[in-house]
């Protein structure tokens, strides 16, 4: 922070030690999971897969996606002897499954594993086969098919099932069998619907909070990061660099958190990263800036919608913070903060009047809370908002009080989940996808409906990059068209549709178990409360209320969920450096005085360490006897202002009077002007020696008899002085008349007895006999 001097290098608090080690343990805790599994996994693996398991069936490319009648479809993949035994004779078929009339259908098929005798269609045959004479244990080949789709039998548009599989035998399995199957989707739409779906994709940019409170104590305030691990997710070929290089091209709606903007932004300058006590100048302003160009460029003209700023769980304040005092206030300064950071950074106006809870999960608490940052427009899912229609309705609903829930659909929202870096998952996505989407138009095929999908809010680049080509794989609109967010939120509702908010006992425990605790809103109302104390004795407030406020905020974040040692460490270590900002303006300790006399000035000494200054303290000084010592003329406690300039301290003087000889506590301490006591009181002991009025007459009449006795020595010189002048002038008239001359007379006189001066002015001045005034004097 650049209101405090170095104190940077502190021993970590107990606190904070433990948190660390405990965020080290958790770290650790998935490698010793692994160990501790290792036999079992060993176990697992040393029974052999046999039946239609024995051999792993890939599906690495599906071309077209979504083929029309004239396209040749290409499916190529790999295959994995699982097994101990080599496969002999085996070929790979396609099997072609009859139309599928419904969502159910597609999501049943996609839950199986292994092959299923009458419920797996029949291979095509002939010459749409690829023989594998052998394929060893353990070993993996590669295949490639080939056919017309006019070979497929796709008699009418829908969505259809594609299995590939291998057949062949071993030696532990003598005969030919199906040893292995994978099954996937294949949407088949030659011509354009009359009425598309209208399709609305999220596309998010977030990421976990990274900035403290702390800055530099430059003019621009440097910012101080926690890590410098961004710069890998927005340098070429990380996450967030393949999202906006894909988003670009793609007809989304791009929804992001301000603050990642501001931590980029913050980037493009000078910035300094944590490393250990101490801070290292951030490296990666190039990177930063590339990213926010390529950002800029990709949103001219598109919507965006801005979430309030650092994303804030809107879950866990309706369900853990709400009953914390003061938890709620930083909703609305967050969606107003959110508008300016987007407007300033990339130039476009966003919209900033929706609610993401995490998943979609609501319930009416999360409604109200979502409602109190300023949004009319909370995004659901319909795994919380559940409807009992054979069809599936459009995502707008209104609820009441003017709010509109936009209810994504579960199944297409979830369908880019897990690991997608395999080649094989990933297709399968992208063809379930298209299946589902199909599906959903076909439907109700003569009734337009909008539907929102709202992935995960931090998709992985593998994740990106299947989400892009299942995006693509629509490019053609022949049964969905794209949609933004801030239309699909207008568009009139099924008037069948629910609209009941779901009760609190349907919110899903999973996600419940990874809410903030009460004790992080509890951190956070200690944090506000100390900043609000502590800003109003400063001359530039803004200089520690605006980091500290972003840093509140970052505190709620949605990013915190799943890394609760993390949260806690990053709140404990905005109020630590707050808590020492504030006492940097201290009371210096003061050692026991001893005063002598009726009356007597007594200084108090606040420091000010900050690199501004400090004003509106007022400090308050108490007598603990009265009737010993009285202070500002007969009162028990005194008060005087303060003031002070940047890295100065200011001695604060108190008119003290005294009555009796004695000790006397004394009580200091700063307030600010609408009495909060502000920093540790300090107390001392004032030692009274009274000088009573016999002691000062008798000091007065030895002063008296001093001026007598100097002033009958002055007059005796006098007189003294007077008669050796007579004599010196009777010599000098013998000595005229014994020489007979005027001239010599003189000279002999002065030869034989010269005059003698009287005595100077005496050195001391003469003293009063009244008594002295009242003194001061005050020792340590």
């Amino acid at each position: 922070m650049a209101e405090a001097a170095d104190i940077q290098g502190t021993v970590p608090s107990p606190a904070r030690r433990w948190l660390r080690r405990t965020a080290a343990l958790l770290a650790g805790a998935p490698l010793l999971a692994g160990l501790l599994q290792l036999p079992a996994a060993t176990a697992a693996s040393a029974e052999e897969p046999t039946g239609s398991r024995t051999v792993d069936v890939s599906l690495d490319t599906l071309a077209p996606s979504a083929p029309v009648e004239g396209d040749t479809l290409t499916v190529s993949g790999t295959l994995t002897n699982k097994s101990r035994q080599t496969v002999t004779d085996a070929r790979v078929d396609l099997r072609i499954g009859p139309r599928m009339t419904s969502r159910s259908q597609i999501e049943q098929v996609s839950g199986r594993t292994g092959f299923r005798q009458g419920s797996d269609p029949a291979p095509l045959g002939g010459t749409y086969t690829v023989k594998i004479p052998r394929l060893a244990a353990g070993l993996s080949k590669e295949f490639i098919l080939s056919l017309p789709v006019a070979k497929l039998g796709l008699d009418d548009p829908g969505v259809y099932q594609l299995g590939v599989s291998l057949s062949g035998q071993t030696a532990a399995q003598p005969g030919e069998r199906v040893l292995g199957i994978e099954r996937t989707f294949l949407p088949y739409q030659p011509e354009a619907t009359e009425k598309k779906t209208q399709l609305t994709y999220l596309w998010p940019l977030i990421s976990s909070a990274r900035v403290s409170a702390q800055t530099g104590t430059d003019d621009q305030q440097t910012p101080v990061f926690e890590n410098d691990d961004l710069a890998a997710e927005i340098a070429p070929g990380g996450r967030l660099d393949h999202m906006v290089t894909l988003g670009k091209e793609l007809p989304v709606t791009w929804v992001i958190d301000p603050d990642l903007l501001a931590t980029v932004e913050a980037m493009t300058r000078s910035y300094q990263v944590k490393s250990g006590t101490t801070t290292v100048p951030g490296t990666n302003q190039s990177v930063a800036k590339r990213w926010l160009d390529s950002l800029e460029k990709a949103v001219v003209d598109r919507k965006i919608v801005a979430l309030p700023f650092a994303d804030p769980d809107i879950a866990s304040l309706a369900h853990r913070g709400k009953d914390v005092p003061g938890s709620l206030s930083h909703l609305q300064p967050a969606t107003e903060l959110a508008a300016t950071t987007v407007e300033t950074i990339l130039h476009v106006k966003p919209s900033t009047d929706f609610s993401w809870p995490v998943d979609g999960a609501v319930d009416p608490s999360i409604m109200d809370v979502a409602t109190s940052a300023g949004a009319h427009k909370v995004i659901a899912r319909s795994d919380s908002f559940r409807d009992d229609l054979p069809y599936t309705p459009t995502a707008a609903r209104p609820i009441g009080g003017g709010t509109t829930a936009v209810v994504s659909d579960a199944y297409l929202s979830t369908a880019f989940e897990g690991d997608l870096a395999r080649t094989g998952n990933s297709t399968l996505a992208v063809q379930e996808f298209l299946a589902q989407s199909l599906a959903v138009t076909l439907e109700q095929p003569d009734q337009q409906r909008s539907v929102v999908v709202a992935p995960q809010r931090m998709p992985t680049t593998a994740q990106a990059q299947t989400m892009a080509s299942a995006l693509r794989g629509l490019s053609a609109q022949r049964w969905t068209e794209p949609l933004d967010l801030i239309a699909a939120a207008a568009v009139k509702p099924d008037p069948d549709a629910s609209t009941a908010v779901p009760g609190v006992s349907r919110y899903p425990q999973a996600l419940r178990r990874q809410e903030l605790p009460v004790q992080a809103f509890r951190d956070m109302k200690d944090t506000r409360e100390e900043l609000d104390d502590f800003k109003v004795i400063l001359t530039q407030a803004d200089r520690v209320v605006t980091p500290f406020g972003t840093a509140i905020s970052r505190e709620m974040s949605t990013s915190w969920r799943g890394q609760a040692p993390s949260a806690s460490l990053y709140r404990i270590e905005v109020l630590e450096y707050l808590r020492g900002l504030t006492e940097e303006v201290r009371l210096i300790e003061k050692s026991d005085l001893m005063l002598s006399g009726r009356s007597a000035t007594i200084p108090v000494t606040v420091q000010n360490k900050l690199l501004q200054g400090v004003d509106h303290l007022v400090l308050r000084l108490t007598s603990g006897n009265k009737t010993r010592l009285k202070l500002n003329g007969g009162d028990a406690v005194a008060e005087l202002p303060v003031r002070i300039s940047a890295g100065h301290s200011q001695s604060v003087k108190f008119t003290a009077s005294a009555n009796a000889n004695g000790p006397v506590p004394m009580k200091a301490q700063l307030f600010t002007e609408d009495g909060t006591p502000y920093g540790q009181p300090m107390t001392f002991t004032v030692k009274v020696s009274e000088i009573t009025p016999t002691v000062m007459l008798v000091l007065a009449g030895g002063v008296l008899l001093l001026v007598l006795a100097g002033a009958r020595m002055y007059t005796q010189r006098k007189r003294a002085a007077a008669r050796n002048a007579e004599a010196e002038a009777d010599k000098a008239d013998k000595a005229e008349d014994s020489d007979g001359g005027e001239d010599a007379e003189a000279e002999d006189a002065q030869d034989a007895d010269p005059e003698q001066p009287s005595d100077p002015t005496p050195d001391t001045g003469p003293e009063s006999g009244a008594p002295s005034g009242p003194g001061e004097k005050v020792d340590r």
